[in-house]
């Protein structure tokens, strides 16, 4: 967002929106991305700069505004892959962590695979998922789990949530209510934290769904939410119902461990009666 504001600086002045760019980007907002494409090529005219790389921390939603943007970034400073963060598909964790839907990342992909291939470079989006969000239920997790399946995606290192000092996400989590709605006694929005140590791993399998050392927490989840039917032999099947041998044997271990902020801690066995 280098240098974008306001159109106007009286609207700016007045302005009680929480966000430019959330719900939607905001029509008095300059989405110009011309002073960073400049700024991109002074960078490269330095003496002594061979490459510059760039990669993370694009702003996908207003990149799409920007076609001749993303045709810079991708023929001048991407190095093979690129990292962002649509952090999630569907809607009610999205909101509270006021981000795009995922359909401004499926256009910036579009418009990214097609400026790589203009360039003649084989180019990667990584997309950044998080499970266990305040707001996330297991059932915004499973749809995610079957879009990244539908898409190839297979996560390898992956974040679930932990709260921050001085963020909506940490008031969220320990409050159970959203800031970003009216806050009053007896009508505020709730907000549903997991915390919980087997939600939050759950949550984490769904996006690892095909690491084999998951399924035997997947299946079980999937037959008490009613989605038998996401597990079986074919591609079309989140999971498979058969075992590798050798696998799965941690989750039978894990079940005693209680989740707290400051680390995970093993629920204490009951005292012997005394005799």
């Amino acid at each position: 967002m280098y240098r974008m504001a306001c159109k106007d600086k009286q609207t700016e002045e007045l302005c009680r929106r929480p966000s430019c760019v959330y719900p939607d980007i905001c029509k008095n907002l300059d989405t110009s991305h011309d002073s960073l494409i400049q700024l991109y090529r002074k960078a490269r005219d330095l003496p002594g700069i061979k490459k510059i790389m760039i990669a993370s921390g694009v702003r996908y939603d207003l990149a799409v505004k920007s076609p001749t943007y993303i045709k810079e970034l991708v023929r001048h400073h991407v190095g093979g892959y690129l990292k962002i963060a649509p952090e999630h598909t569907e809607d009610g964790p999205l909101s509270k962590m006021m981000k795009p839907g995922i359909g401004s990342y499926d256009r910036f992909k579009q418009l990214f695979d097609q400026a790589a291939r203009e360039a003649k470079k084989e180019y990667y989006l990584i997309p950044y998922f998080i499970a266990a969000h305040p707001g996330t239920t297991d059932e915004d997790m499973m749809n995610l789990a079957i879009w990244l399946k539908r898409n190839n995606y297979r996560a390898d290192q992956v974040q679930t949530f932990l709260p921050s000092p001085m963020s909506l996400s940490a008031a969220m989590y320990y409050s159970g209510v959203n800031p970003l709605r009216p806050v009053r006694r007896g009508v505020s929005e709730k907000v549903n934290s997991i915390k919980g140590l087997r939600q939050r791993r759950l949550h984490k399998a769904f996006l690892r769904y095909h690491d084999a050392e998951n399924w035997p927490m997947l299946r079980e989840a999937l037959k008490k939410m009613g989605r038998a039917d996401l597990i079986g032999p074919s591609k079309q099947h989140l999971i498979p119902s058969w075992q590798p041998a050798g696998t799965g044997l941690k989750y039978a271990e894990n079940k005693g461990q209680a989740f707290t902020t400051k680390g995970i801690w093993a629920k204490p066995k009951p005292k012997p009666a005394r005799p």
